[in-house]
């Protein structure tokens, strides 16, 4: 095979592409233009332009992390332990699994909401018992991780492409309805710079999938073999990866934006509705309040998937870490991890509570500081990512990463 046929991109960077694109667009891109978008037409502007690097920069310098061991197939937990020692190693490692594991209790919690709203509502059937329904769709969902890497992302696959083109659909279809009155609405330069502060983070978190990045690095590793090649098709399929997702989220949070005035989208956050149910109101258009849900069961199952990567590996690492077994059974632990997970999240479903938003949001300056600040520490002060030090990005980054943090920590207190 000829140099050129090993850089090209390929099948398999596009599988993990639309996978990572998956995890990212979780539920909260419902939820996005409503937040995006209360502080007008410029910030907006100017956030699209910031997102794209920003997404792409810190889901690469941390997929470098993970490729940076000494020890190949290391995943994220081991390379921190590897760098920084076995105290920051088990202290990581535990942050990592509790930035990561609320997240998937919101999603088994929101798929059984999500699928419950749906046969009530748009089928009109009586509300099913909860805790059956919770079950059902969360041993389908962790049955789906327990296959291998193959089939996950084949069906990943199957699950994106319908959501990618319901996105694209229904920014096309709001085109004919935009109103371009936002544009005129110059804001002060104080307004401006506080609307970006407080929104970069739901920017962050609605572009995050670096709860996949760790498996999916080990597995760039595993496909290609050479340290450089993995690096090389890794860093290919993360731009793949934010192009897809500014264009795409970006162009349908712009049409909503353009289509609903400030006032709608403060109601629709008083209303505490997706944007998908909002605008199924203002049209009183059936096959909105259809799509609706259908984007939500899609978005949430995908983001799941890459969601419970990262929390396995965070609990693995952790048991590995309190036991000191180094050579445990990885099939068996898989499995242990899995009625963990079902477990929990069925009991959180079943329990349905309202603190949920709450626990996210604090789990939220733990994954800026492992996304952003963790690897460029590490470009400072480890030998094996020396290479990358010196660039603009890294600059970049971390600045971005901590106007992420400070109004995080800001919008908790």
């Amino acid at each position: 095979m000829t140099h050129s046929q090993k850089t090209k991109w390929n099948k398999f960077d596009l599988l993990w592409s639309l996978n990572l694109f998956g995890t990212a667009v979780g539920a909260g891109v419902l939820f996005l233009p409503i937040n995006a978008g209360k502080g007008g037409f410029w910030p907006l502007i100017i956030m699209a332009i910031l997102v794209g690097p920003m997404t792409f920069f810190a889901h690469r310098a941390l997929s470098r992390f993970v490729l940076s061991s000494s020890k190949p197939g290391s995943d994220i937990t081991e390379v921190v332990e590897e760098h920084f020692g076995k105290t920051a190693g088990k202290l990581i490692t535990l942050l990592y699994f509790f930035a990561i594991f609320p997240i998937l209790l919101i999603y088994g919690n929101g798929i059984t909401n999500t699928v419950d709203s749906f046969v009530v509502h748009q089928l009109g059937m009586p509300s099913p018992n909860r805790a059956i329904l919770a079950l059902i769709l969360i041993t389908s969902l962790i049955s789906v991780m327990l296959m291998n890497e193959k089939i996950m992302l084949k069906i990943t696959e199957l699950l994106v492409y319908p959501l990618v083109f319901i996105l694209l659909a229904l920014s096309i279809y709001l085109i004919p309805e935009w109103s371009f009155a936002s544009l005129n609405e110059m804001p002060t330069m104080t307004s401006l710079l506080s609307t970006l502060w407080i929104t970069i983070p739901v920017l962050v978190f609605s572009f995050n999938h670096s709860p996949a990045i760790s498996s999916f690095s080990q597995s760039q590793q595993h496909q290609y073999q050479e340290k450089e090649l993995a690096e090389l098709h890794a860093s290919k399929t993360l731009k793949g990866t934010s192009t897809l997702l500014l264009v795409f989220v970006m162009f349908f949070v712009f049409s909503c934006v353009l289509t609903l005035t400030p006032a709608e989208l403060a109601a629709a956050k008083t209303q505490n509705i997706s944007i998908l149910s909002f605008l199924a109101n203002k049209f009183d258009n059936p096959y909105i309040s259809y799509l609706g849900p259908l984007v939500a069961f899609l978005a949430i199952t995908s983001s799941f998937f890459g969601h419970y990567l990262g929390a396995r590996e965070g609990l693995e690492g952790l048991y590995i870490k309190i036991t000191g077994n180094k050579q445990v059974n990885h099939k068996k632990l898989h499995y242990g991890a899995a009625i963990f997970f079902l477990v929990t999240l069925w009991g959180v479903a079943i329990i349905n509570p309202s603190i949920l938003g709450l626990i996210e949001s604090l789990g939220g300056p733990i994954i800026a500081t492992i996304l952003f600040i963790m690897p460029m520490y590490a470009i400072r002060k480890i030998p094996a990512m020396k290479k990358y030090q010196g660039k603009f990005s890294n600059v970049f980054v971390t600045i971005m990463g901590i106007i992420a943090i400070s109004a995080v920590i800001y919008g908790l207190f």
